[in-house]
């Protein structure tokens, strides 16, 4: 659904007096829609009062106190252990102490009989202390540590390194499907190591835009040096029987650390990665090329749309890898948020113009 088709979609229901049950994963609509969420996660619902952006504010204070009461945990822990540790030790001078007792003399031997009653009964004392403070520990509630995301970065190899200020340039483009005219006269120049966004009414030629740039049909100039990869919606193929790890380390120089933290931030861990790739759902597969994509052999991506049928998860996870990624990026996308978050540049076409709306 294009900006148009959204607008009107939120004013009709802004004006809806019923209830309204709205599942969706457009954080534009949640926030001007609901004011109320229910978080499903674990079999568990959990609800929260407000809109989406309440429902992240609420969500980093749990985070915040969460921290806060695993780092208390922490301390008493070590304190505990730390104590009980210095009490084994004393109660095993005592011990040694008591082995070391010298023998003169009968009175010598009815000062040792009550030093060693003494020592034994200061001994126990101890041990019962050290044990005390074991208990205290083992009775502690243990607080586990929130989930931070990994920091990424997509650090490229030298060979694909690119030292053109504009790797990619249009000049007078005309752009036609059939005898409808979608582009006229459009030259750009989209610069190096940027996040440059493309929006439109649906049918105004963005995804014809992309396509026209990858084939480098006429007006279109590519860096020698740009190596392209491709996302387009829908269009998923694995022909070989592998497993999602083994395709990730086919396709990509980046070691298994890194790949595993990749698909792990994109909802793939533990039996999935065992997942044959010609098994995988539609939504598994897009999340799979996604994450190929990033890691893979290229320093220019084509993105349309790479937002459609991803969850909110999956899109924040795409966001970070935008963000990390070190080469140049050009996508069509209608969510806004997302735009919001990662565009650099913002250009759309209107008219049959390209006009650029946002640069840095």
């Amino acid at each position: 659904m294009d900006k148009l088709g959204k607008q009107f979609l939120l004013e009709e229901l802004e004006y809806y007096y019923g209830a309204l049950i709205l599942v969706s994963h457009d954080r534009t609509v949640l926030d001007k829609l609901v004011t109320k969420i229910w978080e499903v996660e674990d079999g568990i619902v959990t609800e929260y009062t407000g809109n989406y952006s309440d429902y992240t504010a609420q969500k980093e204070l749990q985070r915040k106190q969460q921290q806060e009461q695993h780092e208390k945990y922490v301390k008493e822990k070590t304190l505990l252990v730390n104590a009980a540790e210095v009490k084994r030790k004393n109660a095993d001078k005592i011990t040694q102490a008591n082995g070391h007792i010298s023998k003169k003399g009968t009175k010598a031997k009815a000062n040792k009989m009550f030093m060693t009653k003494s020592k034994d009964t200061s001994q126990k004392s101890v041990q019962r202390a050290a044990k005390a403070m074991e208990q205290r520990v083992e009775q502690l509630k243990m607080v586990e540590a929130p989930k931070n995301e990994q920091q990424l970065r997509f650090q490229q190899s030298e060979t694909l390194t690119m030292h053109n200020k504009f790797p990619i340039m249009g000049d007078r483009i005309m752009l036609k499907t059939g005898e409808k005219i979608l582009l006229q006269d459009v030259s750009f120049q989209f610069p190096l190591g940027k996040n440059i966004v493309i929006t439109g009414k649906n049918g105004s030629g963005k995804t014809s835009l992309l396509n026209y740039i990858i084939h480098q049909k006429e007006g279109v100039t590519i860096s020698p040096n740009a190596v392209l990869g491709m996302y387009k919606q829908m269009d998923y193929q694995f022909i070989k029987n592998q497993s999602v790890k083994d395709y990730m380390k086919e396709k990509s120089d980046y070691g298994e650390s890194k790949i595993r933290s990749v698909l792990h931030s994109t909802n793939f861990s533990g039996n999935d990665l065992k997942k044959n790739v010609c098994q995988l759902s539609g939504g598994e597969a897009i999340r799979l090329t996604l994450c190929q994509l990033f890691l893979g052999r290229y320093n220019v991506l084509f993105l349309d749309e790479p937002t459609n049928f991803l969850d909110i998860y999956c899109i924040e996870a795409l966001e970070r890898f935008l963000k990390a990624y070190e080469g140049t990026v050009i996508l069509v996308s209608h969510d806004q948020a997302f735009i919001e978050r990662i565009a650099d540049y913002i250009y759309e076409i209107e008219n049959n113009q390209l006009v650029l709306k946002k640069f840095e």
